[in-house]
């Protein structure tokens, strides 16, 4: 697959719902409902839209004027950050074809597809930051999953993966700090990747802030391709 960056914008769309998406005014305007910046953050929609009917517009909904900046955003990045708008999260965009995923096999009781997810799923995703709102936003993706890893006889970590258009993007992975560094994570996103090819997907893909070292290098270990990114502003007051 070539990396169709407008394709892959869509699918975190899709795979990681706002409670509602429009587009008015040259914005396309989400109502994250706390569920974290991918889904509140307005992108551009009409390289002559006004930055400040965007805020209203978010101001209106309660949340705090934030704006997502993809490729060929240079104009508007500049434009924010002239207003004073911060940069915050900067992202990376990994993808991979699937059949890389599903070369080898998972040793037994090491990660598992469940949904709707177990208690104990949701109690490791709290601890990580990831609470009630952010698991409605699991909710609302139509193809979906979730994995639960064991690794030592115990939990040893949570994913979400969700498909669409033919790619399945895992978010929220979330490994239990005394189970990192044993593979956990390699063996969740090898999980998800069987899962989402009997789907009939071709692609996984993901996202890690650049800031996330570990992350990063996980991903890249097991062979994905950096094919884009992009950053948040977020207004001064």
């Amino acid at each position: 697959m070539t990396a169709d960056l407008a394709r892959l914008y869509e699918v975190i769309d899709q795979t990681w719902p706002a409670a509602r998406r429009w587009t008015e005014n040259g914005w396309t305007l989400r109502d994250g409902q706390g569920g974290g910046k991918r889904v509140s953050a307005a992108s551009i929609a009409d390289p002559e839209a006004d930055i400040t009917q965007a805020a209203d517009a978010m101001r209106a909904m309660g949340q705090k004027p934030l704006f997502m900046l993809r490729h060929g955003d240079d104009a508007l990045d500049q434009a924010l950050e002239a207003r004073g708008y911060q940069v915050i999260d900067p992202v990376n965009l990994y993808v991979l074809p699937i059949a890389k995923l599903t070369d080898i096999p998972i040793p037994p009781v090491t990660a598992f597809e469940i949904w709707e997810p177990l208690a104990i799923m949701l109690e490791i995703w709290a601890e990580g930051g990831i609470g009630p709102d952010r698991i409605k936003v699991m909710h609302r993706a139509v193809q979906k999953t979730a994995i639960l890893s064991r690794w030592k006889e115990k939990p040893g970590g949570v994913a979400f993966a969700a498909i669409h258009d033919g790619i399945c993007m895992v978010h929220a992975v979330e490994v239990l700090e005394h189970q990192r560094g044993m593979g956990v994570g390699k063996w969740m996103m090898r999980r998800a990747a069987v899962w989402a090819q009997a789907q009939g997907a071709s692609h996984m893909a993901v996202l890690c802030t650049k800031a996330n070292t570990p992350a990063n290098r996980l991903y890249q270990g097991l062979g994905f391709a950096n094919v884009g990114d992009y950053h948040y502003r977020q207004s001064p007051e």
